[in-house]
């Protein structure tokens, strides 16, 4: 054998060596690191199971929120009506009310305020 031939010899062994200790460490890593990477898929899994849910939740919030949101808003509205038919029902007694203010009367008051009602309610 030449020392050429020696040399090349050398090389690929050694280039064979590097390879085995390469494939070696990747077999050593693979087995140290895959519980660990099954630990974080399974962790990835339930975070997207449950930031579905929780988006599924957020979606129905917001829709009830919004009937709330109208519900609301008719209630008003309803509101608003019903205090303007009451005010223009009790605008008899308003007026019936002032008129017996503006009346003045002498004498004793409990008496006055009698005979006052008694003409407001005809007796």
């Amino acid at each position: 054998m030449t020392p050429v031939q020696k040399l090349l010899g050398m090389l690929v062994l050694a280039g064979l060596l590097i390879a085995a200790g390469a494939g070696l460490g990747a077999w050593l890593a693979a087995g140290h690191y895959r519980p660990q990477l099954d630990a974080a898929q399974d962790d990835l899994a339930t975070a997207k199971a449950g930031r579905a849910n929780l988006e599924a939740l957020a979606g129905e919030q917001g829709r009830k929120l919004g009937e709330l949101v109208l519900a609301g808003r008719e209630r008003e509205q309803r509101a608003a009506q019903a205090q303007a038919d009451a005010r223009e029902l009790a605008q008899g007694e308003y007026a019936a009310a002032n008129r017996l203010l503006q009346e003045r009367t002498g004498g004793d008051q409990c008496a006055a305020a009698t005979v006052v009602i008694d003409q407001e309610l005809g007796l």
